[in-house]
């Protein structure tokens, strides 16, 4: 028989012949182990990799620190050098007392006797040894107080107890006590064994014998999923079996006969299943129930269908049957059951029915058998499946981040493939896999086996290949050798070697042995997610040390820390909220006033309250952690996530329908919406979850938009940043690990969880079985905890590979958010925001620093401090692809050179595919946004500072639309397209559309109007043959007379390339053509606004968009930078949109449209009506009945063919289509007097018939001289009894609907450009404009604009502007 080298002298006889324990003489360079016979060298104690079985010689090993000079041969002591030659021996072997022949003597010792050098030196006991008293002998541990004197003092036998305490057990030989627990464990803890002595006597509570009548078990211990017997008799026997009886129940009451499971566990570990002593059971508040087994629930849990003790016992001796939520039960155990649980490969049942698939169905009666006793169980009469088979399995598909085993039976985790542990049944996962590198001081066989090296070149073969042995074995290490090795040479089959011990590795020059640094975040021998130190790591020479932060304990593996106190699990399980003890088991229920799922969760340990958020209520509300307290935080606000800032003292949420990350205080007084600040609104794609980081001042989230991301920022919304955007699928739940300073991320569409550290590198996928459904997430230690809704289970596993996965609780609800609960989470960081004296809120930043924020409607000072209200409402519009940005020209006195938004306010667009151009009603609060993806011209209303689509005013078939202008007054739109190059209007209803401008235009590119000054102007491009487009500057009044040009000879370049010098230019320009000037702003010019004597202007460069302005203070201060793509800007006022024209009053009194001239106005009728004088209009009579005609007048089409989605006129105006919302202008009115308009005009005359009129022209008119002579042009005149009245028109009221009921609809204190100065022409000059286009399929993302600027290149006019 052959045996291992290690197993010989190891005090356990391994032969037959127990010969391997034979001449074990401990010799005087060698060291025993405590357990056994065993010698190793002395050489290999403190070596740090154990010999001993029982790591003996790695215990109480002393690192070599500062100050030490000598270490023992035995390695326990390391002794400084005043403890050298001073004649004591303070090392065991003597050592620190050799060779000191030649050291010169000693100083004469004092004259104390007791101290004389004459006396023998304090003996030095080795491992597990005291010395006895009088300093002469040793005594082990295991000696002292046995009842026997082995110190000639007799000191081993003082100071011990004559009695044990009643906890403790009394050997039979001595004196030693020994726990209770110790007693019948299989290991002796008295010398005479007594404590294992007659341990199959029967006695108090045993009720199951086994391991040869050793051990005798309480009932608690059988069939509890966990092994206590050796031969596994306690967990024998527990299936369950029926009788069923074929007859038919009467009176709904009979009996099955079965044999019951005493216990089912949900195969939960001892870790989360706990058994206590009656002495040792756990106190329960009033308002919990105590388990049979001990653990505390919440007494609203009694009796309610599911089993919330481990021993179900909170489901029996119920007064009344359980009403189950599921509508399913368990046949025969009852207990609520879900379908997700049929099947899923976990008991829920206690008679095992979920996992089987059951043919059949009988009355039966309910019988209990325990063994050796029949107790009859009375219940309702139910059906019980007769017919048993096993579940189906499913077809083997495995994800993309799994790995599929040859046998196809199972799917693991990528990360389990060649890890060294055999994860498939049938061992593929390990085969045919890389080599793996042994540790340097090991010798790698060709075979990859690794040897220590005394194991190479001995003569014996121990690679499976032989490559230990041969070659080169017999050339042994010479001097030299072991002088250029720094530490050990070697004979190996390559030569001799150079190797190093533990700890070190060879460095490139193949002699120099360098310190391997363990401790590194990713070296070659850890894994980056499995760390040598669960915490803190200490890197020493050739080894290193772990160490555990305050209020956490080292683990006798010496790598893991145990937080001290019980952490909490924190879920919201449909409307409830449950506290669950991850030691202890206890279920807590915490006050919830939540009719609808709670899907997000925080807690603040410092004010012990839970805030949460659900879909009933548009609110943030708390409950206390004590159960005793319940209130709201704020009110009026919708939050999708809730994250509590425990070190700043704020709470943050996303608004997933506003699309922004807001903040408010943690006051104790209930807030409301105006209370808080927004931290981010921009280009925020549909986000969902956020985690904060308070010690690091930073915030992450995910976002499952057009591209699913996880972004990172400060928490005052600075340095924001992509952090991950591959491996994902659909990310939802997000949560920080402050221990390994990775984020984690649940991943529905990838059924995965996935991480990354801080910068979002190094990312890992995790996907097992188990992550099929991960909704939300949390990390505490080394663990990872997660809720999965649709299993309706909580779960936990090893965070960095998913093995040990426990189910934590199973309920019938559903589970949403989890937070992990300890104090020591939220302590140990000084808050900065305590020095930061901020008016309203303060919130923390990256570089530990506290930034003041202010609520919507207020900006902050220039003291950086303080909110104040506005002083001036003049403000800017910024148009990007997805969003509207409102930013008010006076927060630009609080900073500039801005890396980032300024204080603003960010609107959302909805359904907009690529928006390019915008104008602003302040009056209507009304927005006007072509969208180049439609096609189309939208309309929204801006109110409760949200905008909110109000339908097309136009809708265009084929085309763009190339330039748009709002008449503030009359709400008019000025308007061109690439199909139709004319100058159009189209009144704001969109029921009226007339030409203006038709001949010779080519294309117009830029419109800009002053209403006050009745003025239209706008870039004119046309083709001049091979020459290229001519550029010209026109301005004509609104109703298109007087046109004329103020600047030409603008030849546009071919190529859309920069100029030359590449310089950008603003140009201005009078009305007669006098004036011009230029002001160079640098390249890449893309829009320019005007507002309040403040010229503003946007640059785009290396996709970077740079705001700058230049007043009378600063001729050119650049104002912020952002990275988001911006395509427009508009600048508002309330003087911007003052002033009045003839039209400004009831449309002039024009039936269609009213188009102001310089002291008068011009009623123009429809492109396809006449007028019947000056202010109506009729039908036009030149298109056969039932036809239309066409925009350009010249061709008519059949009506039905407008708006039918094909282009039946030349120009595609046929498809000019309108689809407003009825109503959408219910709180405003035209007619209302604008700001500074003149007195309302007269009433009209009555109209005039023109000549040649027909009847029915000659009625129309007649009832509409009547509406507007009788009624005011706000009503139809009635003439029922013969005498004339009015019918008054929705919002209109009074004998001659004189009177407006409706108040007019106030703007909000957001104002914008007018543009046409009195003599002077503010205008943008653009060299060619470069269009980025990104396609994915048929689509096209929104166009970017960059306007390259140089003078006498006319293209694009920004705004007109009065200058007084």
């Amino acid at each position: 028989e052959c045996i291992r080298f290690s197993h010989v002298c190891d005090g356990e006889a391994d032969c037959g012949d127990s010969s391997d324990e034979k001449d074990c003489d401990v010799g005087s360079d060698q060291f025993q182990c405590a357990h056994g016979k065993k010698c190793i060298d002395l050489g290999q104690v403190c070596d740090g990799q154990p010999q001993c079985q029982d790591h003996s010689d790695e215990q109480q090993c002393s690192e070599a620190g500062k100050g030490c000079a000598h270490q023992c041969k035995d390695k326990s002591r390391c002794l400084p050098k005043t403890f050298l030659c001073d004649g004591e021996s303070d090392c065991v072997d003597g050592s620190d007392e050799d060779n000191c022949a030649s050291l010169p003597p000693l100083p004469s010792a004092p004259e104390n006797p007791v101290h004389s050098p004459s006396l023998p030196a304090p003996i030095k006991c080795s491992l597990g040894a005291k010395p006895c008293h009088d300093g002469t002998d040793c005594v082990l541990y295991s000696h002292i107080c046995d009842g026997e004197l082995d110190c000639k003092d007799g000191s081993d036998e003082d100071e011990c107890s004559t009695t044990c305490q009643t906890t403790q057990f009394q050997c039979a030989h001595g004196k030693k006590c020994i726990e209770k627990e110790q007693v019948c464990d299989g290991v002796s803890q008295c010398q005479d064994r007594s404590d294992e002595l007659e341990c199959g006597k029967r006695s108090e509570g045993c009720v199951h014998q086994c391991d040869d009548q050793s051990r005798c078990l309480p009932k608690s211990f059988l069939c509890d999923g966990e092994r206590d017997c050796l031969d596994g008799g306690d967990e024998a026997n527990c299936e369950f079996f029926w009788l069923p009886k074929l007859h038919s129940c009467s009176n709904n009451t009979r009996y099955l006969n079965f044999y019951r499971r005493p216990l089912e566990t949900h195969k939960l570990s001892k870790r989360f299943v706990s058994f206590f002593p009656p002495e040792d059971k756990q106190e329960c508040s009033n308002s919990e129930f105590r388990c049979a087994s001990g653990q505390c629930v919440a007494e609203s849990m009694r009796c309610d269908g599911h089993p919330d003790c481990w021993d179900h016992s909170d489901e029996k001796s119920c007064t009344r049957p359980s009403v189950c939520a599921t509508k399913h039960l368990c046949p025969l155990s009852m207990e609520c059951l879900i379908p997700e649980w049929v099947c899923d490969g976990d008991k829920d049942c206690r008679d095992g029915t979920d996992e089987k698939v059951w043919l059949g169905l009988y009355n039966v009666s309910v019988l209990k058998l325990v063994p050796g006793l029949v107790v009859k169980l009375l219940a309702t009469c139910i059906q019980v499946p007769f017919t048993k088979m096993d579940c189906p399995v499913s077809p083997l598909k495995c994800g993309e981040f799994q790995w599929t085993c040859s046998s196809r039976t199972r799917c693991i985790p990528k990360s389990w493939h060649c890890d060294g542990r055999k994860d498939c049944d049938d061992g593929s996962d390990e085969m045919e896999c890389d080599a793996a590198t042994c540790p340097p001081n090991l010798f790698q066989c060709g075979s990859q086996e690794c040897l220590a090296l005394e194991q190479v070149c001995n003569g014996m073969t121990n690679c499976a290949d032989g490559s230990d042995e041969g070659g080169a074995c017999l050339t042994r290490c010479t001097e030299q050798d072991f002088a250029r090795c720094s530490h050990m040479c070697h004979s190996t089959p390559q030569g001799t070697r150079c190797h190093c011990t533990p700890g070190f590795k060879l460095a490139e020059d193949g002699d120099t042995c360098v310190d391997i640094d363990e401790c590194a975040a990713v070296n070659e021998f850890a894994d980056s997610l499995l760390r040598m130190c669960s915490h803190l790591c200490v890197n020493t020479p050739g080894s290193f040390q772990c160490q555990c932060p305050p209020g956490y304990v080292l683990q006798a593996d010496g790598r893991h820390c145990k937080i001290t106190g019980e952490p909490l699990m924190l879920s919201s399980v449909q409307t409830d909220l449950i506290l669950f003890g991850l030691r202890s088991g206890s279920l807590d229920v915490l006050p919830s006033t939540a009719k609808k799922a709670i899907l997000s969760l925080d807690y603040d340990w410092r004010e012990q309250k839970v805030f949460w958020a659900s879909l009933d209520s548009e609110s943030i509300r708390w409950s206390s952690l004590d159960q005793k307290t319940k209130g709201t935080l704020i009110k009026g606000v919708r939050a999708d996530s809730v994250a509590v800032d425990w070190l700043g003292r704020n709470l943050y949420w996303i608004d997933g329908v506003k699309s922004e990350i807001v903040a408010v205080r943690l006051n104790t007084a209930t807030a409301k919406a105006p209370d808080y600040s927004v931290i981010l609104d921009e280009d925020m794609d549909q986000p969902r979850s956020l985690t904060l980081l308070p010690q690091k001042g930073l915030m992450f989230w995910t976002e499952i938009g057009n591209v699913a991301k996880i972004e990172r920022a400060g928490m005052d919304g600075s340095a924001r940043r992509e952090l991950v955007n591959t491996s994902l699928g659909w990310p939802g739940g997000i949560a920080v690990d402050t221990m390994c300073n990775r984020v984690y991320w649940t991943d529905e569409r990838l059924k995965a969880i996935g991480s990354a550290n801080l910068d979002g590198e190094d990312i890992q996928i995790l996907q097992m079985k188990e992550t099929t459904n991960p909704f939300s997430l949390a990390v505490f230690n080394d663990l990872l905890y997660w809720s999965d809704a649709k299993r309706r289970v909580l779960q936990v596993a090893q965070k960095g590979t998913g093995r040990n996965y426990q189910i934590l609780l199973k309920r019938p609800k559903q589970p949403f958010d989890v937070k992990i609960i300890h104090s020591l989470l939220q302590m140990g960081a000084e808050n900065p925001c305590e020095k930061t004296h901020c008016s309203h809120l303060c919130v923390l930043a990256p570089g530990f620093k506290a930034v003041c924020k202010c609520p919507s409607g207020l900006l902050l000072a220039e003291d950086g401090f303080t909110c104040s209200k506005l002083k001036n409402s003049a403000f800017l519009l910024l148009l990007s692809p997805s969003t509207v940005t409102r930013i008010y020209l006076q927060a630009r006195h609080a900073a500039v050179e801005l890396k980032q938004w300024p204080e603003h306010q960010a609107l959302p667009l909805y359904n907009v595919n690529e928006a390019t151009m915008l104008d602003y009603s302040l009056r209507e609060q009304a927005l006007l946004l072509t969208d180049t993806g439609t096609t189309s011209l939208g309309l929204f209303k801006l109110q409760d500072g949200n905008l909110s689509p109000r339908g097309q005013l136009l809708k265009l078939l084929g085309g763009t639309i190339t330039a748009m202008a709002l008449d503030w007054l009359t709400l008019n739109v000025y308007w061109s397209s690439t199909k139709q190059p004319r100058l159009q209007v189209t009144s704001f209803d969109g029921a009226h559309t007339a030409v203006l401008v038709k001949e010779a235009v080519g294309t117009l590119e830029s419109l800009a109007v002053h209403p006050p000054s009745s003025k239209v102007c706008f870039v004119n491009l046309v083709q001049q043959g091979n020459a290229g487009p001519l550029a010209a500057v026109e301005c004509a009044n609104m109703d298109g007379s007087k046109r004329g040009a103020l600047w030409q000879d603008g030849v546009r370049p071919t190529s859309l390339l920069f100029a030359n010098d590449g310089s950008s230019i603003i140009c201005s320009i009078k009305l007669d053509g006098s004036g011009y000037k230029e002001f160079k702003v640098g390249s890449g010019l893309a829009a320019i606004a005007f507002s309040d004597d403040v010229l503003l202007w946007m640059t785009n460069n290396n996709d970077k968009t740079k705001l700058w302005y230049r007043d009378g203070q600063q001729e050119k201060q650049m104002w912020f930078e952002v990275s988001t793509a911006v395509v427009g800007l508009k600048a508002y006022s309330k003087s911007g949109q003052t002033g009045t024209n003839r039209c400004a009053v009831n449309n002039g009194n024009c039936q269609h449209l009213c188009l102001a001239m310089p002291w008068s106005r011009t009623c123009r009728c429809a492109h396809d009506h006449v007028a019947l004088n000056t202010t109506h209009c009729a039908p036009a009579r030149g298109c056969p009945a039932g036809s239309r005609l066409c925009l350009d007048g010249l061709l008519c089409r059949p009506g039905d063919k407008f708006c039918n989605g094909h282009a039946d006129c030349p120009d595609h105006s046929d498809e000019n289509c309108v689809h407003l919302k009825a109503g959408w202008r219910d709180k405003a009115s035209p007619a209302t007097k604008p700001p500074g308009s003149p007195p309302p005009a007269p009433r009209p005359e009555a109209p005039t018939i023109a000549a040649g009129a027909d009847d029915d022209q000659r009625r129309s008119l007649e009832a509409r001289t009547c509406r507007d002579t009788v009624c005011s042009g706000n009503g139809d005149c009635v003439d029922p009894s013969g005498r004339t009245g009015c019918t008054c028109a929705l919002g209109y009221s009074g004998p001659a609907c004189e009177d407006h009921v409706l108040k007019s609809l106030s703007g909000p204190v957001v104002y914008g450009v007018a543009g046409l100065v009195v003599g002077l022409l503010m205008l943008t000059a653009v060299l060619g404009i470069v269009i980025k286009r990104r396609l994915s399929g048929n689509a096209r993302s929104p166009f970017v604009y960059y306007y390259k600027i140089k003078a006498r290149r006319f293209d694009h006019i920004e705004t007109l502007r009065t200058l007084e």
